[in-house]
């Protein structure tokens, strides 16, 4: 459903883009493009919180925030949101409440290497929360779920990118 989405919303760009961390692609995923959709940002949202499994959600600015908010809003759980760098008033790169003990489950929109989310789970897990599970809407499927494994979080995919290369032909 997701990924017929992607297909259909011209979610997946095909031209030479550079990622975050510097790597060249033939292709770039734009969840955060669809999510600004209401209806498309629910329909995400639905699919996510059925694999929530812990009492609240973090993620990383900017792309995981409007699936957080959503999440939350349909699971009726909070959420934290993990700045990548904040140098100025507080410096608090951590926003909402988090207690030692408190499970969280990290949502992410696009998964590439990882770094993101192990970064987010290091954050949390130095203010005493567990974090053993990640939910992305898209696994890129370039090692991510491998790093996270490494480093006790299990990746859940709502969608691998091949099954949606695989669907496009």
């Amino acid at each position: 459903m997701i990924q017929n989405v992607l297909l259909d919303r011209k979610a997946i760009k095909f031209g030479d883009f550079t990622l975050p961390y510097g790597n060249k692609t033939g292709y770039f995923v734009d969840v955060k493009e669809i999510s600004t959709d209401p209806k498309i940002l629910d329909m995400i949202a639905s699919e996510l919180s059925k694999e929530v499994r812990e009492k609240a959600v973090a993620g990383v600015e900017l792309g995981a925030v409007p699936l957080l908010v959503a999440t939350a809003l349909r699971s009726g759980i909070p959420f934290v949101i993990v700045r990548k760098e904040y140098n100025h008033g507080t410096k608090e790169r951590l926003i909402g409440k988090v207690s030692e003990g408190d499970g969280i489950d990290i949502i992410e929109d696009v998964v590439s290497t990882g770094n993101s989310i192990l970064m987010a789970a290091n954050l949390l897990r130095d203010r005493g929360a567990k974090v053993s599970r990640a939910i992305t809407v898209v696994d890129r499927e370039e090692g991510g779920a491998q790093l996270l494994r490494d480093n006790g979080i299990e990746l859940v995919s709502l969608v691998r990118i091949s099954e949606v290369m695989k669907d496009r032909k």
